[in-house]
């Protein structure tokens, strides 16, 4: 018997059934977060993952948070915090959302160490701060040296552990009737059900295997952003997606790759290359330490320039490296590297995407009950450009906001019934086919050529009955790539994370988001 069947759902129209107050599709820090959430305030929640891993338990360097006066770096501030990522933002960011976010930073990791969490200790009572790239101050709070998101997703797994989460669920469609959300259309083992809910809360992450590598696991196929634009809302800013300057170049090129944390730069790490140049002289004030979007067109310069596979992160003088970053010693020594004796070899990857489903600060949509939050959502706090360790900060704080409002737009509705569709058919490329094409094309640097060519193959993507996961991702991802190659077709400029070859330089009359809708079928 099906766990469904089990629950008294029964079948309706070959359909199994299950019905909760609030759907959460997501197990990260912002699905876990929300639907803990909407759980404390009283109300039946269902929380639905793809996989069992997420973004989350990979996340190295930590949470940007400015600590309350007397426990902050000397001069840190809240108004730094924000001038900090506004600057990183390319000129993008919501300054009102990036304030309110900020600002609520130390409350929402207070409630994290309540529900179990742990940060490393500079001394008894005295968290531990670092610095990473674009940061004006020492403000990044982390946990096991560089194993800050398991440590989290550790906690909020035991702080879950009450929560109805149904794995090896896939979500397929948000269901929706006059101007509000009725449920979701899930794939199982069993085949395809539904939850009939009055709140879902998107918090499915990234995007990042559009292409061939990625920092990203294997559900970061941009399940989110495609499930909103197939219920008609707006998503923004999806042309702006962070290649993080150190991703482990190992020789395998495709693929969940190892993440170097620029935290390892922040303690005084240099990039170098293979001629022992530094890469980042003369390219920026702060180096090394310049935001994320700098340093990977710093490292794809270097990089076309001399036809090396890689350039180098040389943290030899880094005293106790392997006790500070533990994940990525494990990572280096796994590859036969050794960080004490060798340099490490990066390259840019693909690893965060700033725009996603456009929301409030409490991650509302324009559709009545249903919330994004985490890198799904684009709230306003990243504009063109993601500050490093503000992600695990907005998970926190949004995706607890997320959940206390979906659960009081859920009181308000009630009970709902939705009604699902016929079989979806939508349109696809080979999975291989697509991150060939997004990699050569849409990458740390594009151009209006190589994105025509991009656009091009997109279209001979063919119907394709979504049955499967497999099949589901396919879909997804093709439609994602479909948003990101008009959107960064239309952005002639470059701008934070969008280079332009073509247009190197930013153009202040496309100082704003550009929207993108796909009409409901």
């Amino acid at each position: 018997m099906t766990r469904a069947a089990a629950c008294g759902a029964g079948r309706w129209a070959g359909h199994w059934q299950q019905r909760a107050d609030v759907v959460v599709i997501g197990t990260g820090v912002a699905g876990l977060v929300a639907g803990l959430a909407a759980h404390r305030q009283g109300r039946k929640v269902l929380v639905l993952s793809k996989t069992g891993d997420t973004a989350t338990f990979h996340a190295q360097g930590g949470i940007a948070v400015v600590l309350p006066e007397g426990l902050h770096e000397d001069g840190d501030s809240i108004e730094r915090h924000v001038a900090d990522t506004v600057a990183a933002g390319g000129g993008l960011c919501d300054v009102d959302a990036v304030r309110s976010i900020v600002s609520d930073g130390y409350r929402a990791v207070r409630d994290l160490v309540a529900d179990g969490a742990r940060f490393d200790e500079a001394a008894p009572g005295s968290w531990a701060l670092t610095r990473e790239g674009g940061h004006s101050r020492r403000r990044i709070i982390h946990a096991g040296g560089d194993s800050t998101g398991a440590e989290v997703q550790r906690a909020l797994n035991a702080a879950a552990a009450g929560l109805d989460i149904r794995h090896n669920h896939v979500a397929v469609e948000i269901l929706h009737e006059a101007g509000a959300v009725t449920g979701v259309l899930v794939l199982n083992a069993d085949g395809p059900g539904v939850v009939h809910a009055p709140s879902v809360i998107l918090a499915t992450g990234g995007l990042g295997h559009l292409y061939s590598a990625t920092t990203n696991p294997d559900g970061s196929t941009g399940d989110g952003v495609a499930l909103a634009m197939w219920a008609g809302l707006p998503v923004s800013d999806v042309e702006f997606i962070q290649f993080h300057p150190t991703m482990l170049y190992d020789g395998h090129a495709t693929g969940r790759r190892p993440l170097i944390t620029e935290a390892i730069r922040g303690e005084g790490a240099r990039l170098i290359d293979a001629q022992g140049n530094p890469v980042t002289d003369g390219v920026h004030p702060m180096g090394d330490l310049a935001p994320r979007d700098v340093v990977a067109a710093a490292i794809h310069a270097r990089i076309e320039q001399t036809g090396a596979p890689c350039v180098y992160l040389d943290a030899r003088a880094i005293t106790g490296f392997a006790q500070r970053f533990p994940t990525v010693t494990a990572a280096c020594l796994a590859a036969g590297i050794d960080p004490a004796v060798d340099p490490i070899p990066v390259v840019p990857g693909a690893h965060y995407s700033c725009g996603g489903v456009v929301t409030d600060t409490h991650g509302r949509t324009e559709l009545a009950g249903l919330f994004a939050a985490g890198e799904v959502a684009r709230t306003g706090l990243h504009g063109a450009n993601r500050l490093a360790s503000n992600s695990l900060l907005e998970g926190l704080v949004v995706g607890g906001r997320a959940g206390r409002a979906a659960a009081a737009h859920a009181a308000d509705a009630g009970p709902v019934t939705a009604h699902p569709p016929g079989p979806a058919v939508r349109s696809a490329l080979p999975r291989t086919d697509l991150q060939r094409a997004m990699t050569r094309y849409a990458g740390v640097v594009r151009d209006g050529d190589g994105l025509s060519v991009l656009a091009a193959e997109l279209d001979t993507a063919r119907p394709r009955a979504v049955t499967s996961r497999a099949d589901f991702e396919d879909v997804a991802l093709t439609t994602v790539a479909a948003a990101v190659a008009a959107a960064a077709t239309t952005r002639t400029e470059s701008r934070g994370c969008h280079h332009r070859r073509d247009y190197p330089d930013t153009d202040p009359g496309l100082a704003r988001s550009l929207i993108a809708v796909e009409a409901c079928c």
